[in-house]
């Protein structure tokens, strides 16, 4: 894995998210998106970077998986299971942080996850300005669908991967 030299004496680890994790999740994906905030709709982008209410009910209808350094949480990605499908939401690494090989260890950790959950295949969304995190995606077997939905006013891309 190419990790940028910045971060080689940094550490991390991945593990599920607990209650307690919610204040410093919502940092990270504030923190995260902020660059893309006047990209999205004000709906659209409350709903990626959630609210303490949202981040609970996302935690009864999903696993999240954080990264830690230290006691700070520096990435989160989201997951869903339907059936022999899984389904990947809020993905998001602290600028600092972006490049240290964190996206891959959280998306490992996730399909990890469905796919002992027995999941076939996984779907994620995605908007026309995360081009680095569309790229990111493709580098790691995901393709357009070719499916694409409203989100607040915007278009919402999906992307697939078999497992």
């Amino acid at each position: 894995m190419n990790v940028d030299s910045r971060f080689e004496k940094r550490s991390f680890t991945i593990r599920r998210a607990v209650a307690h994790d919610a204040p410093a999740i919502l940092v990270c994906l504030a923190a995260a998106f902020a660059p893309y905030r006047e990209q999205y709709s004000p709906d659209a982008f409350a709903d990626t970077i959630l609210t303490p209410g949202s981040i609970q009910h996302r935690f009864k209808e999903m696993s999240l998986f954080v990264a830690i350094s230290g006691e700070e949480v520096v990435g989160t990605i989201a997951c869903k299971i339907s059936e022999d499908e899984g389904h990947l939401r809020g993905m998001a690494v602290l600028p600092d942080w972006q490049g240290s090989g964190i996206a891959p260890a959280l998306l490992q950790a996730a399909e990890d996850h469905l796919r002992q959950s027995s999941c076939r295949r996984i779907t994620l969304d995605t908007t026309r300005p995360l081009q680095r995190a569309i790229r990111f995606y493709e580098q790691h077997g995901y393709f357009a669908s070719g499916v694409i939905r409203d989100f607040f006013g915007m278009p919402l891309f999906e992307y697939v991967k078999s497992l």
